[in-house]
């Protein structure tokens, strides 16, 4: 058995002000980064140790009430998430814009699937030209071991309250009747994506429905598309973020520290994939997901 212990230690910002969006700044003229880095799911860490979803809206939510914070950059680099956790990011995300706050989307190396429904939803997309974007779609994966068991001599005994209670059991096959029911949750899902994209970036809904057949764009290909606005870094992103909110000169920048919460983050999000192997088998967990796979 091998035992160990990861020592951690926190370097301070060389160039932000603050390394806490709910710290309150002394500027008036102060722009906010929170990063979303890696898959987007609502956290399964009960003490909030690690950062999810929920970790992001809390702290968006903070940002909303403070009258220092003129505008807010997300910086994303995630192939996306479930449904449920992109959405409730997104609220929060809307409440911003509503309080007369800026609110400006860095791409990094991916921003796919959830992570562009996010990003559609601020007022201006900067991304690099390299960056991968798009994948605009729904999935549900479902596992189905009933050869393997069938080969290994082991045979599952259920007793349901109903037909569909046990639907998406990886230890039967699909019915038809069950197909259509899945196919009706993505088709619902589907259309709320796409009316997000059509809403926040001001484009046709015919047009966005041609580009959302899952398939994944260059930043050069996604502006030529209009799913994004420009390209820069994260220091761009942030003067812009600045300019559109009126600031003048260098704006105090708060927001995420860097090393130390992506960690966290890489971690809760590695733990909660092997979490959602496992539960193939025991608890049968279906999700329905904006995810580039």
């Amino acid at each position: 058995m091998l035992c160990g212990i990861i020592l951690l230690t926190r370097k301070q910002p060389l160039h932000k002000a603050d390394n806490n969006p709910a710290t309150i700044s002394f500027s008036k003229n102060t722009v906010a980064v929170i990063q979303i880095y890696g898959p987007i799911y609502i956290s399964q860490s009960p003490s909030g140790l690690f950062r999810g979803a929920d970790s992001v809206v809390r702290r968006l939510h903070k940002l909303n009430s403070r009258d220092d914070v003129k505008a807010v950059v997300l910086r994303i680099n995630s192939p996306g998430g479930s449904v449920a956790a992109v959405q409730e990011i997104c609220d929060e995300v809307n409440l911003l814009r509503k309080n007369k706050k800026i609110v400006v989307t860095s791409m990094g190396d991916v921003t796919a699937s959830g992570g562009y429904y996010i990003a559609s939803q601020s007022d201006r997309i900067i991304a690099d030209k390299g960056t991968l974007t798009g994948s605009i779609g729904v999935i549900i994966q479902l596992a189905n071991v009933q050869e393997l068991f069938r080969k290994v001599g082991v045979r599952m005994e259920t007793i349901r309250t109903g037909p569909f209670k046990d639907i998406g059991s990886p230890f039967r096959e699909l019915t038809p009747q069950e197909r259509q029911l899945f196919q009706g949750l993505i088709d619902d899902s589907y259309n709320q994506f796409v009316d997000a994209v059509a809403q926040g970036r001001k484009m046709d809904r015919a047009k966005v429905l041609k580009l959302a057949d899952g398939r994944v764009f260059t930043g050069i290909q996604a502006k030529d598309a209009g799913l994004i606005d420009d390209f820069g870094n994260s220091e761009e992103a942030i003067r812009v973020a600045a300019g559109m909110a009126g600031i003048k000169g260098t704006p105090t920048v708060i927001g995420d520290t860097g090393y130390f919460d992506r960690f966290l983050q890489i971690f809760n999000n590695s733990t909660s994939d092997v979490k959602i192997v496992s539960d193939l088998l025991a608890n049968r967990k279906i999700r329905l997901d904006y995810m580039l796979e």
